[in-house]
């Protein structure tokens, strides 16, 4: 949880405390009205319908992950000192926590290894905090309230060319740690696409010579036999003939 501090400017105080994805008062009756834009100008959150008034205005993409607020670590650092930060990369792109990550369930096991200054998270090395909430605490607490020295002044700062989209990350399968040389396909990087990339050209070419196959397949039909061969027939003539009662025998008329 972010402790507020007055040496903490507003339009921080707000990003680390604002509920994001909330449907928007304004727009309840609108479809995607999910507050995922952060102005910093206004300190506001707003959703898609809002952003017409605060278009010159520096807005901030959040996005979420798995029930939590994360933003891309490019626009992080335009704002914030994130050394020290861990990164995560997903959707082809890294991303650093707003808030305090909820601990595992068997996190009470605590044995060697890196954890996080703040909220004692495992953590991989170098990193020291698990989220942007957890260093600015740890900055507040240590820094006698001073963190002037760890922003940065960011005079601009625009939504993606293609606007705000919903801002779900929706990896094949969980977030990777930076740096991590996983290229498998669940991987969220540019490894794992072009693994996944192959195996559907790979699949697909497949699918394609099974279906050709088949079709030369069915369009060749072979003559059809006849149901009963010369020999067979005159066999069951014969048969026939012989098994065929008797009649009267004929005799030739006397004159």
């Amino acid at each position: 949880m972010f402790i507020s501090s007055p040496n903490v400017p507003r339009w921080l105080q707000v990003l680390l405390t604002e509920k994001f994805y909330n449907a928007c008062i304004i727009h309840e009756e609108a479809r995607k009205n999910e507050k995922n834009v952060y102005c910093l100008d206004c300190c506001i959150s707003l959703c898609p319908h809002c952003l017409d008034p605060h278009r010159s205005h520096r807005l901030l993409q959040i996005r979420r992950y798995v029930y939590n607020d994360v933003i891309k670590l490019d626009d992080a650092t335009k704002l914030i000192d994130c050394t020290l930060v861990q990164s995560y990369t997903t959707n082809s792109a890294k991303v650093v926590f707003l808030h305090e990550r909820p601990h595992p369930k068997n996190n009470s096991l605590r044995g060697s290894g890196n954890f996080c200054t703040t909220c004692d998270r495992s953590l991989q090395d170098p990193y020291q905090f698990c989220s942007l909430s957890c260093k600015i605490n740890h900055l507040v607490k240590t820094a006698a309230g001073s963190i002037s020295g760890h922003l940065f002044e960011c005079n601009y700062m625009a939504l993606p060319e293609t606007g705000s989209d919903d801002g779900l990350m929706t990896p094949d399968t969980v977030l990777e740690p930076a740096g991590s040389a996983r290229t498998s396909s669940g991987s969220g990087g540019y490894g794992g696409a072009v693994v996944d990339c192959m195996a559907a050209l790979a699949c697909t070419a497949t699918t394609e010579v099974v279906r050709k196959k088949r079709t030369s397949c069915s369009t060749f039909r072979p003559p059809c036999r006849p149901a009963c061969s010369p020999v067979s027939e005159m066999a069951e003539i014969s048969a026939a003939l012989m098994n065929r009662r008797k009649g009267n025998p004929q005799r030739a008329p006397l004159y």
